[in-house]
């Protein structure tokens, strides 16, 4: 599979990659087809991402799209991260292969999880 340097460089030296202590949210999901499993934590401070980080079970390309969702998020306001997409995540990363993208999508869909878990937990609307 033909990876760009960025992909390679997010997958070899992961960014904001752990588990964070007391986060304000925290968003896991899974794609059961390729075994992928992420978790995205965030810290909130006025309505900002100020902290973020993740831990991910799978391929390269899940790990690659996991550090750059935290490096795209964080000082972002929550609506400004809630319209990050897939696709932003694949440019970032120069784009990836097409059997990966569902990769980017876990990546997003992760964040969006964190962020719907700390308005919960929040009670914001």
């Amino acid at each position: 599979m033909n990876y760009s340097e960025k992909v390679m460089d997010h997958f070899a030296n992961p960014r904001n990659c752990e588990k964070m202590e007391d986060p304000d949210g925290v968003g896991t999901v899974g794609n059961p087809t390729c075994g992928d499993l992420m978790t995205i934590y965030i810290k909130v401070e006025d309505d900002v991402i100020t902290d973020i980080s993740f831990q991910t079970f799978g391929c390269g390309a899940a790990i690659a799209t996991s550090s750059m969702i935290t490096e795209i998020a964080v000082g972002k306001t929550l609506d400004e991260a809630l319209n990050i997409s897939r696709n932003d995540v694949a440019e970032e990363l120069d784009g990836l292969p097409p059997v990966k993208m569902h990769c980017s999508n876990l990546a997003a869909d992760g964040l969006k999880a964190a962020i719907e878990n700390y308005y919960e937990t929040h009670q914001q609307s």
